[in-house]
C-alpha cells in the first residue's frame, strides 16, 4: 500500500514537473547559466570596442568610446534578451549606472567577501526578488580591476590628458583610485519571471 502510494505521489510530481517545463518555466540554474553567458557576451562586445579604441588612440580615445558606445552596447544586449543588462558600481563614472538598493547591497557583500580573502573573479550572487509587484530573477558578477583599467580608473597614475578628458566627459566621476584586483563594479542582470 505504501509503495503504490509513493509511486502515485512520484507520478504526480513528475507530471507537475512536466507541465511546469512544458509551460516554459526556466530553472534557477538555467537562469544563472544564461546570465553568465549574456554577461560574457556583453563584456566581449565592450572589451572589443575598448581595445580597438586603445589601439587607435590610447586611453583618451577609449574614454570617448566609453562615453558614446558603452550605453548603446548595454541597450543592445538588453533588447536582444528582453532583460535589463547593465554594469554598476559603488563608485560610478556615469550616473546612469548607479546601483539600486539591491545592487548596492550585493556590491557591499562582494567587498566584504574580498576582504575575507575571496577572489573577485569568482564572485557572483543571484536571487528571486519582488520588483514593481512582480517576481524577477536578479544576478550579479563582480568585475575585478585589471592593470589596463588603471589608465582611466587608477589614482595618481592617470595621465594628465586622460584626467582632462574625464573632467570633460564625466564631471561627477567617482570611479577612481582602484588598484589591480579591486572590485571595479559588477555586471547586473534582471530577468522577468512572471
Amino acid at each position: 500500500m505504501k509503495r503504490s502510494s509513493l509511486m502515485f505521489t512520484s507520478g504526480l510530481l513528475l507530471a507537475a514537473m512536466s507541465i511546469t517545463f512544458a509551460a516554459g518555466e526556466t530553472s534557477i540554474d538555467d537562469r544563472v547559466t544564461m546570465s553568465r553567458q549574456t554577461a560574457k557576451q556583453f563584456m566581449q562586445s565592450l572589451k572589443g570596442e575598448l581595445q580597438a579604441a586603445m589601439k587607435a588612440g590610447g586611453p583618451v580615445n577609449a574614454l570617448g568610446v566609453c562615453h558614446t558606445k558603452a550605453m548603446v552596447i548595454t541597450q543592445q544586449h538588453s533588447d536582444a534578451k528582453g532583460w535589463r543588462v547593465a554594469r554598476t558600481s559603488l563608485k560610478t563614472r556615469n550616473p546612469a549606472n548607479a546601483p539600486d538598493a539591491w545592487e548596492r547591497s550585493v556590491l557591499e557583500k562582494f567587498d566584504a567577501r574580498k576582504k575575507a580573502g575571496e577572489a573577485p573573479q569568482t564572485m557572483e550572487h543571484h536571487a528571486v526578488v519582488e520588483q514593481g509587484g512582480k517576481k524577477v530573477f536578479r544576478w550579479m558578477k563582480a568585475i575585478p580591476t585589471q592593470a589596463v583599467c588603471l589608465n582611466c580608473h587608477g589614482g595618481d597614475s592617470v595621465a594628465p590628458a586622460v584626467e582632462a578628458k574625464l573632467k570633460q566627459l564625466y564631471p561627477t566621476d567617482q570611479a577612481r583610485g582602484y588598484a589591480v584586483g579591486d572590485i571595479r563594479g559588477a555586471f547586473t542582470i534582471t530577468q522577468p519571471i512572471d
